[in-house]
C-alpha cells in the first residue's frame, strides 16, 4: 500500500475540523487524521458559548462594532461582517444536529460577556465546546463517507515541490500512526488544516496539550504566510492550584457580577479601568499581571459568592463542581486564578474562503488568520469563526473540480536511527516553554524579545539535527513545531513597534497613528 487515497484530507477534529467533515462527507471522501481521541482538541474546553445576532433589538452592526473594538484597530471589516452575517446560520446547523443549548420560556438563554454590549452567546450553561463537540463526534462516527484516523501526528505536507514538480500545490500529508510506529502517505487534491492553537508555547496555558501549532508550523514550513503571531490572548483567570492545570473560569464569571481582589480583599480592578472586571480580556490579564508582579503573589482571586448559592450552581454547574472537588465551594469563596496562555490570534494567512498562499491546501479556526480577531479576540467570537469557514472551505472545495493527484513517494526512514537520548526532547520542551512565559508573555520589552530569540536559534539547531537523524515520535514533532512557532512570535514582536491589543511593549507604550498587520513570508 503506497498511500492512503481521499478527495480531502482533514488535519484537527475540533470544532472547524469536523464541521468541515459533516459539510463534505455528502459529496466527498473525507480523512479525518488527529493526533489523540476525536475529543481531545480545545473545542471541547470551551466553556463560554458562540457569540450570534439572535435578540430583539441586536443587530450585525452591533456585533461588528464590538468585535472591531476589541480588535484593536487590525480586524478586517469585511471578514468581521462576513463571519456575523453568518452566525445565525451557523447556531440553526448546530441546533439542527441537536446541540442541547441552554432555553428559557422556550426560547435560547442568551448570557453576556465582556466587550458585548449585548446579550448574544448562545451557550450550553458553562459547558458549551463539550457539548456542541460531542454532539459533532457521534454524527461523524454515523456518517459513512468519513475515515477517522485517531492517533496520527501530521509529520508534514506534501508539496508538488517535494517531488520536484511545478506549480506549487498541496498534494497531501505525512502522518505519524503512533500505534503502529510508521509514518503513513495520505494523497488528496484537497487538505483542510485545523489543528488549532499554539498555546502550548507556554508555560501556563488554559489550552489542551495538544495545542501545539502543528498546523501553523507546516503551512509555514511549505512556504505559506502566516500573519499576526505576537497577538497571543492570555485569558485573565485560570484556575490556580497545584493539582490542576489549564482549568478555565469563564469570563461568564465576571459577567454575571464576579470581582477581581487581591488576598486581602481589596478590589482593584476599578484602578486600572473604568469597565472594571468588564474590560475586554487583555486590559483585565495585564492589570493581574502588573499587580501579582508589584506584590510579589502567586495568584489573584475571583469572588461570585455575594451571588445567591442557587444563582452561581445554576449558572456555573461545571466551575462549582470542579472547584468544590478541590475543596473551594465558590457560593462561599473566592477562587485562585492566574493569566495563562488562551488564545492565537494570529495565523496561517487565508481569505474568505480559507484558502492559503499554497493551492489546495486551506486552513480554518484556530490555526488560521482569517482578519477576524485583529489585535484582540472578542469573547465567544472564536467557535463561530470556526464554523463559518468551515462552511466557506466546504462550498470551495465542493465547487472546484477534482484535480488529478501524481504518485508520491513513501516516507523516508532509511537514514535514521532511534533515538538515544529521550531527555533532550524533554529537556528542550521544558526550557522553551519557560523562557517564552519570561520574555514573551503579558509584558514584553526589546531586551526579552532579543534573548528568547537567542535562545530559539540555538534550540532550533538542536533540534533540527535530532529531526534528521532519528526515528520521529509525537513528542519531537511537537517540539520541532513549537519552536518554529515560537520563532513567529518573537519576529512578529520585534517587528511591531508601539503597544496594540495583546502587544504591550514597554519600549513602545504608544499604539501606531496607522493599525498594520504584521506578515512574514518564508
Amino acid at each position: 500500500m503506497n498511500s492512503l487515497d481521499f478527495d480531502v484530507v482533514i488535519v484537527g477534529s475540533g470544532l472547524a475540523g469536523l464541521s468541515a467533515a459533516l459539510h463534505l462527507a455528502p459529496t466527498h471522501r473525507v480523512a479525518v487524521i488527529t493526533k489523540r481521541a476525536l475529543a481531545d482538541g480545545s473545542s471541547g474546553w470551551a466553556q463560554g458559548g458562540i457569540a450570534a445576532v439572535l435578540a430583539e433589538g441586536d443587530s450585525f452592526d452591533s456585533h461588528v462594532d464590538d468585535t472591531l473594538v476589541a480588535g484593536a484597530g487590525l480586524s478586517d471589516p469585511a471578514a468581521t461582517r462576513f463571519v456575523v452575517e453568518h452566525a445565525p446560520e451557523s447556531i440553526s446547523w448546530l441546533r439542527e444536529l441537536g446541540v442541547p443549548f441552554s432555553q428559557e420560556n422556550g426560547q435560547l438563554h442568551l448570557t453576556r460577556e465582556g466587550g458585548h454590549s449585548a446579550r448574544r452567546i448562545v451557550h450550553v450553561t458553562d459547558a458549551t465546546g463539550a457539548a456542541v463537540q460531542q454532539t459533532l463526534i457521534e454524527h461523524v462516527r454515523r456518517t459513512p463517507n468519513i475515515s477517522l484516523f485517531e492517533h496520527h501526528t501530521l509529520v508534514d505536507l506534501i508539496t508538488s515541490r517535494r517531488i520536484g514538480q511545478a506549480p506549487p500545490r498541496c498534494l497531501g500529508a505525512y502522518a505519524l500512526d503512533e500505534r503502529a510506529d510508521r509514518v503513513l502517505t495520505f494523497r488528496a487534491p484537497h487538505t483542510i488544516l485545523a489543528t488549532g492553537g499554539a498555546g502550548k508555547v507556554y508555560l501556563y496555558t488554559t489550552n489542551p496539550d495538544t495545542a501545539t501549532g502543528d498546523g501553523i508550523a507546516a503551512a509555514w514550513r511549505a512556504g505559506c504566510r502566516v500573519t499576526n503571531m505576537e497577538f497571543i490572548q492570555f485569558h485573565p483567570t485560570c484556575l490556580y492550584h497545584p493539582l490542576v492545570k489549564s482549568f478555565l473560569i469563564t469570563e461568564a464569571v465576571r459577567g454575571e457580577g464576579g470581582r477581581l481582589l487581591l488576598p486581602d480583599g481589596t478590589r482593584f480592578m476599578p484602578q486600572h479601568d473604568a469597565r472594571a472586571e468588564l474590560a475586554p480580556r487583555d486590559i483585565v490579564a495585564r492589570a493581574i499581571d502588573f499587580e501579582m508582579k508589584k506584590h510579589g503573589l502567586d495568584c489573584v482571586y475571583l469572588d461570585i459568592s455575594h451571588q445567591p448559592p442557587e444563582f452561581v450552581r445554576e449558572h456555573f454547574p461545571t466551575i462549582h463542581a470542579r472547584c468544590l472537588e478541590l475543596g473551594i465551594d465558590i457560593t462561599r469563596e473566592p477562587i485562585p486564578v492566574v493569566p495563562a496562555a488562551h488564545y492565537t490570534c494570529g495565523g496561517v494567512h487565508g481569505d474568505l474562503a480559507g484558502r492559503t498562499d499554497l493551492p489546495g491546501l486551506h486552513a480554518i479556526g484556530e490555526t488560521a488568520y482569517t482578519g477576524l480577531h485583529g489585535a484582540n479576540r472578542l469573547a465567544s467570537n472564536s467557535l463561530v469563526e470556526c464554523m463559518v469557514f468551515a462552511r466557506a472551505a466546504t462550498r470551495d472545495i465542493q465547487a472546484t473540480p477534482l484535480p488529478p493527484v501524481p504518485q508520491l513517494p513513501a516516507w523516508d526512514v532509511s537514514q535514521v536511527t532511534d533515538p538515544d537520548e529521550s531527555v533532550v526532547i524533554s529537556h528542550n520542551w521544558d526550557e522553551l516553554r519557560r523562557f517564552m512565559w519570561d520574555y514573551v508573555g503579558i509584558v514584553r520589552t526589546n531586551k526579552r524579545l532579543e534573548r528568547a530569540a537567542h535562545r530559539i536559534r540555538l534550540l532550533q539547531e538542536e533540534i533540527q539535527e535530532f529531526y534528521a537523524n532519528f526515528h520521529v515520535s509525537r513528542d519531537l514533532l511537537e517540539l520541532r513545531n513549537l519552536v518554529t512557532v515560537a520563532d513567529l512570535i518573537v519576529r512578529s514582536a520585534q517587528s511591531r513597534h508601539e503597544s496594540r491589543g495583546l502587544h504591550f511593549s514597554r519600549d513602545y507604550p504608544q499604539t501606531a497613528p496607522v493599525a498594520r498587520p504584521t506578515t512574514l513570508v518564508p
